[in-house]
């Protein structure tokens, strides 16, 4: 990861574009260490969501093509793990793209939702507030205690 924050807010993006795929690691790790780096924290904010949704648009195209070897192979997701989180996509529908952001089970609502074909704007809206809420989160959080967290610690 320090090889990605080496490499600004492209790095950023690669990193949570990555991190919502194929590659299980914290984005916001990533986002925190970009806004320590000095990286402004809306660019930084609107890099990590962009980057992060995209990934998990990814995951919704995956499952729209629903080529269970590539599913399986990059996704780690059975189709048995899939067939359960059934009932709560045709209860929830693209709502459920607001989850997205959940570790280990987001990647399964995102390629759920390709896979049974939800609607893709609702979908693509609903992952983007899903994403843009949880990095909001953080860089408030960072830009309000930050700082003061920093000096306490140094």
């Amino acid at each position: 990861m320090e090889g990605l924050l080496g490499l600004g807010l492209v790095g950023l993006f690669i990193g949570c574009f990555l991190a919502a795929t194929v590659i299980p690691f914290s984005a916001e790790i990533l986002l925190v260490g970009a806004l320590l780096a000095g990286c402004h924290p809306l660019a930084t904010f609107c890099v990590a969501t962009v980057g992060n949704s995209l990934g998990s648009l990814t995951s919704y195209f995956m499952g729209y093509l629903g080529k269970w070897e590539w599913i399986e192979k990059w996704f780690h997701v059975s189709r048995e793990k899939l067939e359960k989180q059934k009932g709560k996509i045709d209860k929830y529908g693209p709502y459920l793209a607001m989850l997205c952001w959940l570790p280990f089970i987001g990647d399964v609502f995102a390629i759920g939702l390709g896979f049974y074909r939800l609607n893709f704007k609702k979908c693509l809206l609903f992952i983007f507030l899903g994403k843009a809420l949880r990095f909001g989160v953080w860089t408030i959080l960072y830009v309000l205690y930050g700082q003061k967290f920093l000096d306490m610690v140094m």
